[in-house]
This record gives structure tokens, C-alpha cells and sequence, in this order.
């Protein structure tokens, strides 16, 4: 399979990175290499860029299309979260911008083996990284009831997280829950049939919980930005494309702590905390995508652009 995946944005996060012909850049999503190839094209022959992500099929297919750039290009096979060790390795300690282009791919999403979408009826899988061990399967069929109301409703922000979390219990009491198909059924008994009319698909949010809690998605934002950040340089930015409210809010939490990280109580006539800003946001409101990329590229609906400007 192909991998194909339509980057959302583009035109706008290039336009917000302020490519410097002889600057280092780094994507930390590099899916199929869309917007890394403008990033390199950008570049000239002392510029470099650095493109990570733990999908080895990702890995292959942005290896082709930026194959024209080989020279000032480097891919690692990682997760971003630990880009400053990855990038250490390989001599680079500071970098003046940085894209994560969040949440899962065209390209996993239309693969029915990868098992992100409810739309195929496939194995369990959903992991970005095959290398791990957990799976979505080990998610249904051995998380506590308990656990799996909290992350369906905390990650899928889903009213009916009790009652689907209760049914998934119960169903795998007769034999564990293998397939995407199964799954969907078991969610589809446990949302009242006037709800599942109205809202989309009746699985949506449950399988985005899933995936998130498979591939610690949130946890791994929140606990990667800070870091981030202060691996920029004087100038650098740093973008972050977004697809749902839960990672838009980890964002702006972020990115307005490290402009204001004063704890000083509001009364305090001056800042006696020692904490600097590292930085202003440069998007008071994220950046949406227009109607026109709307129309052509259904999936970039929900998404928002934040970016950060360290000093």
C-alpha cells in the first residue's frame, strides 16, 4: 500500500517556521514526508533538516519523496519524545524550528491491517510503533472496567464511556474481543439507537481513546513540549498541528506557561520566582485551515495550528 497522506496546513506551517536556508529543522511527525519535503526544499546546501517518526512504513515512503534532498537530510527512527537524545547522537544540540503534526495518518488510518479504523474489520492493533508490545487488543480484553470507563471518557470524551466500558467487560467474558468488527458491534449495543442516528459514527470517539491510551499519545505531548522548546535556538519556533480538543489544550497550556512562567501571586508587586520567559506565542487564536482545504481534505476539519517563538 501506498502510503499517501494530504498535509494539513501547509502552506501556513511553512509559512510560521521562517525557514532559514542554512537553519536545522526538525519534524518530529514525519508521516509521509509532506511537509518535510517544503521544509528541505527551503533549505540550501548548508541547511538540514531532521525528520523522526516511529512508523517504519512512514519512515520508508517520506525516504523516497525526500530522496531529492538527500544531502541535507537525516531520518531516525524514534519517537519525538526523545529527540534530544536522537538528536545528540548525531552532533545536533540546538535546532530553529520544530513541526509535530499530531495524531494518526491518512495512510494508518486507510490501511486495514494497522487497525485504527472502525471501518475494517481487522485484528486489534493500532500501534504507530510496531515494535511495542501493547496493543489495542490487550487494551479491551485486559484493562479493568474501571480503567476502561476512564479512558474512554477522558480520551474519547464519550457521554456513554460507562455503559460501553460495561459491555466490553461483559462481552469478553464469553471469549476475548479480537477484531475492529467486534468491537463495533459491542459499542453499537451500548449507545441508545436515537443517539447512534445523530453525532457520526457511533465507534469514532471509543477508538480514538484506544489509540490514544495505546500510544500514549497525550502523555507523551504533555511531557515532551518543555523539552522542545528548549532545544531552540534564540528565534526558533516551534508549530504544532493539532486534531482534537484534548491535544489543542496541552498546547496552549504549554505554550503559555513558557511565555509566562511567573508562580509570583497575582498581588506581588515584582516577580520574586526567578522564572524567565522563554519565549512568546505567536498564536493568540490557532490557525485554522480554510474552506477551500476543508473541501479537499475532509480530515483537516478539526485541525488547529499553535505556534511558539523562543527568545
Amino acid at each position: 500500500m501506498e502510503f499517501e497522506h494530504t498535509s494539513v496546513l501547509l502552506e501556513e506551517t511553512i509559512e510560521c517556521l521562517q525557514i532559514k536556508p542554512d537553519g536545522i529543522y526538525m519534524d518530529g511527525t514525519l508521516g509521509g514526508g509532506g511537509h518535510s519535503g517544503r521544509i528541505a526544499a527551503a533549505l540550501g546546501s548548508g541547511g538540514r533538516l531532521i525528520g523522526i517518526d516511529q512508523d517504519e512504513a512512514a519512515m520508508e515512503a517520506a525516504g523516497k519523496r525526500l530522496e531529492p534532498y538527500q544531502d541535507r537530510v537525516t531520518l531516525i527512527r524514534d519517537n519525538y519524545c526523545n529527540a534530544r537524545q536522537a538528536l545528540g547522537q548525531i552532533g545536533v544540540q540546538k535546532v530553529d524550528g520544530i513541526l509535530l503534526d499530531l495524531g494518526v495518518s491518512s495512510f494508518q488510518l486507510d490501511n486495514s491491517e494497522r487497525g485504527f479504523s472502525y471501518r475494517y474489520d481487522t485484528a486489534l492493533d493500532m500501534r504507530m510503533d510496531q515494535r511495542q508490545s501493547l496493543t489495542a487488543r490487550d487494551i479491551i480484553n485486559e484493562y479493568t472496567e474501571t480503567e476502561l470507563y476512564r479512558v474512554i471518557r477522558d480520551y474519547g470524551e464519550e457521554q456513554f464511556a460507562k455503559n460501553i466500558a460495561r459491555h466490553i467487560v461483559r462481552a469478553r467474558t464469553d471469549k476475548a474481543i479480537e477484531t475492529t468488527g467486534e468491537l463495533n458491534e459491542i459499542i453499537k449495543a451500548a449507545i441508545p439507537a436515537k443517539m447512534r442516528a445523530v453525532g457520526g459514527h457511533p465507534s469514532k470517539r471509543t477508538f480514538q481513546a484506544i489509540r490514544i491510551e495505546c500510544n500514549r499519545e497525550l502523555e507523551v505531548l504533555r511531557d515532551s513540549l518543555d523539552e522542545l522548546i528548549d532545544m531552540l535556538n534564540p528565534g526558533g519556533r516551534i508549530c504544532v498541528i493539532t486534531f482534537h480538543s484534548l491535544e489543542d489544550r496541552i498546547v496552549k497550556t504549554a505554550f503559555r506557561k513558557n511565555e509566562n512562567p511567573c508562580t509570583c501571586p497575582p498581588d506581588f508587586p515584582v516577580c520574586v520566582c526567578g522564572q524567565a520567559s522563554k519565549g512568546r506565542v505567536v498564536t493568540r487564536k490557532p490557525i485554522l485551515p480554510t474552506e477551500e482545504e476543508i473541501l479537499t481534505n475532509k480530515r483537516a476539519k478539526s485541525a488547529k495550528l499553535r505556534v511558539f517563538c523562543r527568545i
